[in-house]
């Protein structure tokens, strides 16, 4: 099998995954609360990454990790899985399945707007065009839905909703600190502190963990959502020549999830909801386009 061959074989397995987490979300949250289940979800993820490390013999990494790298980790870890997915779950908690997925989806917008806020960077002008189409989709999901299919939603939801994209996006700036640690060593240490600060809130937090379904769900999402997509959409990146294809193949995602949110979780889909996921995603690769396009033209 040639690379591109294994390239594509690696970003269908990432957008499979990423395709069924929406509903395995709804599913999870309704045999466990959703700290339980990113409780379970991150311990299950971290040892899917322990694993990955061990058979890759690369233990060894941790020997060269500085002070400041593991106070990067540590604070990372907090940041992702503990925080982000607590409010990310609760959102779909309160949410419909397409909806809070349609919000989060606007992290890399609001990416853009952090990295000019603070890290100086300067917005290019055609950006902003790509920018005012994704938050048009995120008004229309947002306020056109009640209007339009007659559906209330609740309010805390959207603002959670938008809360863990921000918090998605601040994470990402703050990976950057780690970025030359090993991929798989890193994911792992975010998920190891992550583990440890969500099994010390088990002190304050009361945990019943008995639900077989909710066990198995947690199981399927720590490892379907937060390991498996994410270990080959990086091989898939290594191995591809055209790494801004592998990005954009998976905006799929989301479109594929709502066929699964429907036909699994029962969800009746929303005309505002096809119409604005399909804006906030067309704002990113336009964006990514026309920057690449850009990039080309003066090298």
């Amino acid at each position: 099998m040639n690379n591109n061959n294994k390239s594509g074989l690696f970003v269908a397995i990432a957008i499979a995954s990423w395709s069924t987490v929406a509903s395995a979300f709804k599913i999870g949250l309704r045999h466990y609360t959703y700290f339980e289940l990113i409780l379970v979800s991150a311990i299950m993820a971290m040892l899917v990454f322990a694993t990955v490390v061990t058979i890759q013999g690369k233990w060894k990494h941790l020997n060269y990790l500085g002070t400041k790298q593991w106070v990067g980790f540590a604070l990372s870890g907090l940041l992702n899985p503990a925080l982000y997915y607590i409010i990310l779950f609760k959102s779909y908690d309160l949410l419909p399945a397409q909806i809070a997925q349609s919000i989060n989806y606007f992290w890399p917008t609001l990416l853009t707007i952090m990295l000019a806020i603070f890290m100086r960077q300067s917005i290019p002008k055609f950006k902003y065009i790509g920018m005012l189409i994704s938050f048009g989709g995120v008004v229309l999901i947002s306020l056109g839905t009640g209007g339009i299919a007659g559906v209330s939603l609740s309010g805390t939801g959207i603002a959670l909703a938008f809360l863990s994209a921000f918090l998605w996006a601040m994470f990402w700036i703050l990976n950057q600190r780690n970025k030359n640690t090993d991929s798989m060593v890193a994911l792992f240490l975010n998920f190891m502190f992550g583990a440890v600060y969500l099994l010390i809130a088990t002190l304050f937090v009361p945990t019943n963990l008995l639900s077989v379904s909710g066990l198995l769900s947690g199981v399927y999402v720590g490892t379907f959502e937060m390991a498996i997509p994410f270990i080959f959409f990086g091989m898939a990146l290594k191995e591809s020549k055209n790494p801004s294809l592998i990005n954009q193949l998976c905006y799929l995602s989301p479109f594929i999830s709502l066929f699964i949110i429907h036909f699994v979780v029962g969800e009746t889909i929303y005309p505002t909801t096809y119409i604005g996921l399909g804006l906030i995603v067309s704002g990113i690769v336009l964006n990514e386009m026309i920057a690449k396009r850009k990039q080309l033209r003066f090298t």
